[in-house]
């Protein structure tokens, strides 16, 4: 998994094996620092951190993707920990004129062979974009009581 981006107590990374191919979108992944089974065990606190930094990783992935050549048309967003006991959330980026993962199609989990995850240039433009929406007043601490 490459590093994309570090909170207080979440990292953002780029999936290694991922579902949708970088050019139909991209997957990336949000990890709790310490691990945790699912939602119920996040301190309020840490539970208003997820949510801010599922909303602005989304924003983020929607605005750097299309800096790169790829319309993200939606996002599907998925608490998992099924076969990995541990939450984690997926975003899959669902490019408008994807020919395998069509956004208007139901989303069909699993590897495939041949995808590739997001190169190092997406991953430092939704970095920067993450950036420049952290420091927008509707995504500061004071905003999110954090």
């Amino acid at each position: 998994m490459a590093l994309i981006y570090e909170t207080e107590n979440f990292t953002l990374e780029s999936h290694e094996k991922p579902e949708i191919d970088r050019s139909e979108g991209g997957h990336m992944k949000i990890n709790p620092k310490k691990i945790v089974t699912d939602r119920t065990e996040l301190s309020p606190k840490q539970a208003v951190e997820l949510m801010r930094f599922t909303i602005v990783s989304g924003k983020a992935m929607k605005e750097g993707m299309a800096k790169r050549g790829v319309k993200i048309g939606r996002i599907n967003y998925q608490d998992n920990g099924n076969w990995t006991p541990h939450l984690h959330v997926h975003l899959y980026g669902r490019a408008v004129d994807a020919k395998v993962q069509k956004p208007e199609d139901p989303f069909k989990p699993g590897h495939q062979k041949g995808f590739m995850p997001l190169d190092e240039e997406d991953i430092n433009s939704i970095k920067e974009e993450i950036d420049n929406l952290f420091k927008q007043e509707e995504f500061s601490d004071s905003v999110w009581g954090i």
